[in-house]
This record gives C-alpha cells, sequence and structure tokens, in this order.
C-alpha cells in the first residue's frame, strides 16, 4: 500500500512541539479531527503507551487502538496500529527550522497482512488522499494551538 509524508511549521522549540503533540490525553481537545481520546495505559506518555482513538471519517465514526513503540523526547515518536488486516505506522519528527519554530513531519505507511487486506489493497490509493487530508489537519490544528499560546 502507499505512504505519505507531510511537513508542517511550527511555532516553538522541537521539545515544546514535542510535547504538545505527545500529549494524547488532551489531543482531543485539540485537534478537530479526533472525537474521543481514550489511554488504556497508566503512567507518562512513551514507548508501550497504548490508546484508543475515535474520528469521524467519511461520515462514520471510526475507534482504532494503537501503540506508541518508539518514544526520542524531542525528536521522534512512532505509532503503530493493526486494524482490519493492516499494520499501520505513524513516524512523528521534530526538528529545528530556527528562530523559535520547529518542523514537524508526519510519515504515514501502511502494510497489508492478511489476503483479504491484500486482495484490497488498490482501494488504499483511494484512502491515502483521506488520511493524507486528515493527518495535514491534525498538523494545522496543532500548529494554530502552539501558535495562540496554548
Amino acid at each position: 500500500m502507499p505512504g505519505f509524508s507531510v511537513t508542517r511549521r511550527v511555532s516553538g522549540s522541537p521539545d515544546e512541539v514535542f510535547a504538545l503533540y505527545a500529549d494524547l490525553e488532551n489531543a482531543a481537545e485539540r485537534i478537530s479531527g479526533i472525537t474521543k481520546m481514550e489511554i488504556l495505559t497508566d503512567g507518562p506518555v512513551g514507548v508501550g503507551t497504548r490508546f484508543r482513538e475515535t474520528r469521524v471519517v467519511m461520515k462514520r465514526e471510526a475507534t482504532e487502538e494503537m501503540e506508541v513503540t518508539a518514544f526520542d523526547p524531542g525528536k521522534s515518536y512512532k505509532v503503530e496500529c493493526h486494524s482490519h488486516g493492516t499494520h499501520y505506522v505513524s513516524v512523528f519528527s521534530f526538528a529545528d527550522a530556527g528562530e523559535g519554530e520547529t518542523d514537524v513531519t508526519v510519515r504515514f505507511d501502511a502494510h497489508a497482512q492478511s489476503f483479504v487486506a491484500k486482495l484490497f489493497s488498490p482501494l488504499g490509493w483511494l484512502m491515502m488522499g483521506t488520511v493524507k487530508k486528515c493527518t495535514q489537519g491534525d498538523l494545522d490544528d496543532l500548529a494554530a494551538y502552539a501558535a495562540g499560546g496554548g
């Protein structure tokens, strides 16, 4: 299946912006595309943190359970999900852009694993545009929150 990468410049240092993006507990209040966020593990966000995220996608509510599988504060973190026979991976990277700004890049990949998912993987090309638009919207919402001094 195809993947994509999107980048957005955000006000704040890499450490500040990373902390904003990794604040899963408050994501539903800051990202308009998320209708509900449920943290499933105790303690601070890091490797092993699991959460359930609910969104409305193509006029239908969709809930996915995800796990943080890599966590390097101020630099990057990775979130993975297995759903409907497909393995999804999102990597969030934070790079100093100078003058108090950070470039946030999200790399998204989907890998069909089951026979049915592989059979329907050509439809993945159609879905990637929707997923990319949602990801860009998330970046825009968090950038606006950071710019507002949130």
